[in-house]
């Protein structure tokens, strides 16, 4: 393990792997260096490591990093310049669900020192009914965490991407469950990434120079697919790829090449 100080004072924790120009790789939510995840056993990839120095590293507030209060989405982006600047850039940023919606803010303010940026299924609202359930979901959560339930948090996130309440029963017995609770403030942070209404940010998107990819699952959520078609349409220089078999829980051994692929130019080896 490796720290880094942001701008803040904030103590960013992260690993390295690997050798070659910096690929910062941003978790969604509850995402942290010791889950045993897909972004972890991508950080992991041999065929990451043969093309790129790869950073897996805790977001605030969670892990082995600390916090500094009260939050900015602001200051993530400040958390990322500081791994950049300390790892080496100018650097490949990849983000993973609302992950990859903080990935493209970061890339909109932290501008060349970012120069590509791959993006696996931003969780964005595409209609008017959605948008308002998005809202619900945050005004929800902020109530919950200001009480302390964060227990309760969890539950409310996973309600949101479709759990039931027998699902919830059986989650709490989880082995991981102790440390999604610990981390379940970052839930309002996943969600400041994502916007106040979750509405697809066309416009802002838009103003994206560098080339950038949006890969989605073959068989991840309907709405997944629409989102991605709308920020290839408003990115000037993106790239649209559809991952055959795979859900919103990508494999390593899929994308790896992909990310490969797009980042360097050339057909992995």
């Amino acid at each position: 393990m490796e720290t880094v100080t942001s701008k803040d004072g904030t103590i960013i924790a992260f690993d390295r792997a690997g050798s070659g120009p910096t690929l910062i790789l941003v978790g969604g939510a509850f995402e942290q260096r010791a889950m045993e995840s897909e972004i972890a056993f991508l950080a992991a990839h041999p065929l990451l490591a043969r093309h790129f120095t790869v950073v897996h590293y805790d977001r605030r507030g969670r892990g082995d990093s600390t916090d500094t209060l009260p939050y900015a989405l602001e200051r993530e982006f400040e958390d990322i310049e500081a791994l950049i600047d300390r790892v080496g850039g100018p650097a490949y940023v990849f983000g993973i669900s609302s992950g990859a919606s903080l990935a493209l803010e970061a890339a909109l303010a932290l501008g060349d020192k970012v120069r590509k940026l791959a993006l696996y299924e931003p969780p964005y609202s595409i209609d008017a009914e959605s948008q308002q359930a998005w809202r619900e979901y945050r005004a929800k959560l902020d109530a919950i965490l200001a009480e302390g339930r964060h227990g309760d948090a969890v539950e409310h996130f996973m309600m949101l991407v479709g759990a039931s309440p027998e699902d919830l029963r059986e989650v709490r017995q989880f082995p991981m469950w102790p440390m999604w609770e610990a981390v379940a403030p970052t839930l309002a942070y996943d969600a400041a990434a994502i916007g106040e209404s979750g509405a697809v940010p066309v416009e802002r998107a838009a103003r994206l120079t560098i080339p950038v990819l949006l890969a989605v699952g073959e068989n991840t959520f309907p709405f997944m697919h629409e989102v991605a078609d709308r920020l290839a349409d408003a990115i000037p220089n993106a790239q649209r790829r559809t991952l055959s078999g795979q859900t919103h829980e990508v494999q390593a051994d899929v994308l790896a090449p992909v990310l490969v692929e797009f980042f360097t130019g050339e057909q992995p080896q």
